[in-house]
């Protein structure tokens, strides 16, 4: 029997979570990860918000940025087994499955693949450029991440704490395959990850021999400062214990309505007929995950309700990818999306009084 958080476990799962007592290996959880990742505190705080709401993630950023040692990372403070899989045009569902090799005796045998590896230990499962994979591995992985469950070996596996990162390659297009609107809508959050700015944090990344062992580097980090078998339990907790008023119900519900039909309430963007902008809206799965994010948010400031600026914090990063532009104004996405997100919070009132 072990504790964490100030709650005892036994035989690997938790009795039950107070998620006050969780805040503090939170807290710690996020500390850690800044030691060994520098400049990305937001990166840092939002995982951490997917990571108590069990969402999982895709990844945006450049190539060497730190995804990988970002997750390497979180995966040994959460105290559970880390997977990378590489998307490749030849790449089966059945290779994330299981392998098959020749033994020493030269008969064929079948082991378990990178998804059933470790069983329910897994925590971290990335998915290393996505969209060089074909629709035929997407279509697991979404079944992965909405089930958190795989038949297998005439059995049925359950992944209860495994969350799923994936990213993209961004530069090569020759060769991908784009992942559907569907099938971005199941991510929890879109995360962009760049290189810090700040010309001190470059100069070490670029001459301090810390940051140029990976290995080395997440070694650092302390093991199992969450334990990865309660969060499901803490989750649950958080969304049941962080109130959000009928202010802020309202808000997040006019925020939504605005985010489909931004001409209905004078957003205006210049060289873009916002009339003709929004192809789809968020969906209510969407809207959903906005407001659990919220109260992860909250709870992680230390307060027991969600705010107006819980909402704004998570906005972007849970909401942006939802929104379907026109085909015309897809290419430039990414600057419209940020645009219209602003747009958003400065024509939907902020409540007066949140708490009402």
């Amino acid at each position: 029997m072990t504790t964490h958080g100030g709650e005892m476990r036994s035989a690997g799962r938790p009795e039950r979570a107070d998620p006050a007592h969780f805040l503090q290996d939170a807290r710690a959880f996020q500390a850690e990860l800044g030691k060994v990742i520098v400049g990305q505190e937001r990166v840092i705080k939002l995982l951490t918000i997917a990571v108590f709401a069990q969402g999982h993630v895709l990844l945006e950023g450049d190539v060497g940025v730190g995804k990988t040692t970002l997750l390497k990372a979180a995966a040994r403070g959460l105290g559970g087994a880390y997977e990378r899989v590489e998307g490749t045009i030849d790449l089966m569902p059945t290779d994330m499955i299981y392998h098959t090799y020749l033994d020493e005796d030269g008969r064929p045998r079948v082991e378990p693949g990178p998804v059933l590896r470790h069983g329910e230990d897994l925590s971290i499962f990335f998915f290393n450029e996505i969209n060089r994979a074909r629709p035929q591995v997407h279509a697991l992985l979404l079944r992965l991440m909405a089930e958190r469950s795989l038949s297998a070996f005439n059995r049925e596996y359950t992944l209860p704490y495994m969350l799923v990162f994936a990213d993209r390659n961004r530069i090569e297009r020759e060769e991908t395959f784009e992942l559907p609107a569907a099938a971005r809508d199941r991510f929890f959050m879109e995360i962009n990850i760049e290189a810090p700015e700040e010309p001190a944090l470059r100069r070490a990344l670029a001459f301090d021999p810390r940051f140029h062992d990976t290995n080395a580097l997440i070694s650092e980090v302390a093991e199992g400062i969450v334990d990865h078998l309660a969060i499901p339990e803490i989750s649950r907790s958080i969304q049941t214990g962080i109130s959000a008023s009928e202010a802020i119900q309202r808000y997040v519900v006019d925020l939504w309505a605005a985010a489909r039909e931004p001409a209905g309430i004078g957003i205006e963007i210049d060289g873009i007929d916002t009339s003709r902008l929004v192809q789809g809206g968020p969906s209510p799965r969407g809207i959903a995950n906005l407001v659990r994010a919220a109260r992860v948010a909250a709870w992680l400031d230390g307060r027991d309700a969600v705010l107006p600026e819980d909402v704004r914090e998570v906005f972007y990063e849970v909401m942006a990818h939802r929104i379907f532009f026109e085909p015309v104004y897809e290419l430039k996405r990414d600057t419209i999306a940020a645009t219209l997100c602003g747009s958003l919070f400065e024509a939907v009132p902020v409540p007066r009084d949140p708490a009402a």
